[in-house]
């Protein structure tokens, strides 16, 4: 359901008077916490700085043949974010590439490259498109069908905690498909680059009452040590203000797959690896030294901004992610902070196809039947800025290369 709001800044001053009024010591609760993430953050920056792995790493075929072990569970939990390795075979996403490659021209995006309709990061430089607004090409559709991706998503929905009061808040083992772009980012470009944020929501975060003020309930009442990540609880609850690229689906993990070979240098992913750094932002915005009515830059529609400003701490632990090949797969909880390097000083293209981890749940189901409807059109998400460049493009993916596992996730077959 859409958050509507006519004046923000009047209605954060007054969502900030009536958590004061609840005589919660958010001083203190801020405090005690910053300990605690700081040592997180000491940790993760050891580790980088020494030149060993920060981000957890899991071979594809161990996961589906083993899952996570508890040690494994722990950690991908305190960090929020994992790479598995080889989820697709090299040469069938390499071909993906050169698929998605031609699929962009035949589609006729270079010679409308920038329609102007998505706002979403609005610190963007002008360019070249870098990340290309087609949805439903065959590669795409393949690599979100595929079955190593439906057993990888269902061990990844298993590290949330998805049962409250005894009733299952969403099927970890079926998954709706969520529609999303893909990146080629070519050598030399230096306009993508997105500074620290967070997706799926800015203000609500403080002031949609009943359903994020009850994600963030312990946070809010000051309880910062019962915080849980990866407590499912009414995390399919929350309203958003509606916005091109704001995921009106509740996404256990963002995640992108590898088309190419990229790494550190080669315009590619930052995070900040640790999944309790949002519940410490929440905090933040509550502290004496933030006007009343800010909180800490968010802006309605926009990214979650983690800026120097108000959040330097945490940004001492930014991570680039390693080097990872055709067919890898990186995966990050949905709340987690991260970034794009501003430059891509590689040699080759720094490539990739957005896709995340959206399991079975009302709101998700919900969503499908107008994803389908666009689908079937060839209409752009409708997530995302109605840009259409596919629309009665006869090249695309259409019924027949749907599967049947495919079919059930665009909601076009029942389960």
């Amino acid at each position: 359901m859409a958050l509507k709001i006519d004046d923000i800044n009047k209605e954060i001053s007054l969502v900030k008077k009536q958590l004061r009024n609840n005589s919660v010591d958010y001083k203190r609760a801020f405090d005690e916490m910053s300990v605690s993430i700081k040592q997180e953050i000491d940790e993760v920056c050891r580790l980088r700085d020494s030149g060993q792995p920060v981000i957890p790493e899991v071979e594809f075929q161990t996961l589906r043949d083993n899952g996570f072990n508890d040690q494994q569970k722990a950690l991908l939990q305190k960090r929020g974010c994992l790479i598995i390795r080889n989820t697709f075979p090299s040469d069938l996403a390499s071909d993906w590439n050169i698929q998605i490659g031609e699929y962009i021209k035949s589609v006729g995006y270079y010679e409308n490259p920038d329609k102007g309709l998505d706002n979403y990061f609005s610190s963007l430089q002008e360019g070249k498109p870098q990340i290309f607004s087609v949805y439903w090409s065959k590669a795409q559709v393949a690599a979100r069908q595929h079955e190593n991706m439906a057993v990888l998503r269902s061990h990844l929905n298993r590290l949330w905690r998805y049962r409250n009061n005894g009733e299952s808040i969403f099927d970890p083992d079926r998954e709706c498909c969520y529609a999303d772009r893909t990146r080629r980012r070519e050598p030399g470009d230096n306009s993508l680059g997105l500074k620290p944020h967070i997706d799926g929501g800015s203000v609500e975060r403080w002031l949609d009452k009943s359903g994020y003020g009850s994600v963030y309930r312990h946070l809010l009442a000051g309880d910062w040590q019962k915080y849980e990540p990866f407590d499912a609880a009414y995390r399919t609850e929350t309203n958003q203000i509606e916005s091109p690229a704001v995921s009106n689906m509740f996404r256990t993990f963002q995640g992108w797959t590898a088309l190419s070979g990229q790494g550190p240098g080669d315009g590619t992913l930052q995070l900040i690896p640790c999944s309790r750094v949002l519940g410490w932002m929440i905090l933040r915005a509550l502290q004496d030294d933030v006007p009343n009515d800010e909180l800490c830059g968010a802006q309605p529609g926009r990214a979650l901004p983690c800026t120097s400003d108000w959040h330097q701490m945490v940004l001492e632990g930014l991570c680039t992610i390693p080097k990872m090949m055709p067919g890898d797969s990186i995966w990050w909880h949905g709340d987690l902070v991260h970034a794009v390097e501003d430059e891509h000083n590689g040699s080759e293209y720094s490539n990739v196809i957005y896709i995340g981890a959206a399991p079975y749940c009302d709101k998700n189901a919900a969503f499908l039947a107008g994803q389908a409807e666009c689908f079937l059109s060839g209409a752009s998400s409708p997530d995302f800025a109605a840009e259409n460049y596919e629309l009665d493009f006869s090249g695309r993916a259409g019924m027949d290369d749907l599967t049947e596992l495919g079919r059930k996730q665009m909601g076009l077959q029942d389960w």
